[in-house]
């Protein structure tokens, strides 16, 4: 009995640290020098044309999705990070977006784990569907 108390102390003790463990600023804010669209088992990158006020239109759709807040940046100085968790056991993905000139860098990638199972691709592909006219 005590083995299983141990264990669920552990478990509580490692989804609390998973929903309050700090966020480091100098290491999710980083321009996310995107040359090309990729993917990979942790998060993905995009490139995608979108004329001067793309991040300005991006950031709306960004701001309206569940769960997620700024980290840092801004519109205004051309490059925002976002926090996004997962519904149930908040895990953070990190989604760095800047501005260059008609274009948009997007840079989406898990924190913690090694594979996201395709939740930053969707997200993304959602963001850019919806950016799209």
């Amino acid at each position: 009995m005590m083995t299983v108390w141990v264990i669920l102390g552990l478990l509580v003790a490692g989804m609390a640290y998973i929903r309050l463990a700090p966020s480091d600023v100098m290491r999710w804010h980083v321009p996310p020098e995107v040359s090309e669209n990729k993917g990979f088992s942790a998060g993905v990158k995009r490139l995608i044309d979108t004329g001067p006020d793309g991040l300005a239109r991006l950031d709306k759709i960004a701001r309206a999705t569940p769960r997620t807040q700024v980290l840092a940046g801004s519109v205004d100085a051309g490059m925002v990070t976002y926090i996004t968790r997962s519904a149930v056991f908040g895990f953070p993905d990190y989604t760095t977006v800047q501005q260059d000139e008609n274009r948009v860098q997007i840079h989406a990638r898990l924190r913690f784990g090694r594979s996201d199972l395709g939740v930053n691709r969707a997200r993304i592909d959602h963001w850019i569907t919806t950016l799209q006219p």
